[in-house]
């Protein structure tokens, strides 16, 4: 399996076709592109999503860190963002899910990555699930 750096690389200079299909339930990957708050940067992240109700899901659980990832706090301070989907490249606007989309959805992403379940007995936090809308 491909992570990081070298996943995005891959991803974006196969339009997807090295990538997009990762682990072993069915999980797929986004390249999500934030502003970074600080930095005024982009920053590029391969998340696992789901489609959900005309929008893409993705969880911020930083493997069950105590903290949200960097670009959780990037989106939350800039929501427009740039996602990837295969050789679909679209603008989009980040929102946290509400507590009911949340409860819907979680399910859904545990689904195709189990170890979400995981991660949240490793944290005192609600690890959020962030909503894309295409723009």
């Amino acid at each position: 399996m491909l992570y990081g750096a070298e996943h995005i690389e891959r991803y974006e200079a196969t339009d997807g076709a090295e990538g997009y299909d990762f682990g072993d339930h069915g999980a797929e990957i986004l390249i999500l592109t934030t502003v970074g708050r600080k930095s005024g940067e982009e920053r590029k992240n391969a998340l696992i999503f789901r489609e959900v109700d005309g929008g893409y899901a993705v969880v911020s659980s930083a493997g069950g860190a105590q903290a949200h990832p960097g670009w959780h706090f990037n989106l939350v301070a800039d929501p427009n963002v740039k996602v990837q989907i295969k050789g679909d490249k679209f603008a989009a606007k980040a929102r946290i899910a509400s507590d009911e989309e949340r409860a819907a959805i979680w399910p859904k992403m545990a689904e195709v990555w189990p170890d979400y379940n995981e991660y949240t007995k490793k944290t005192d936090r609600v690890i959020p699930i962030v909503i894309l809308e295409r723009q």
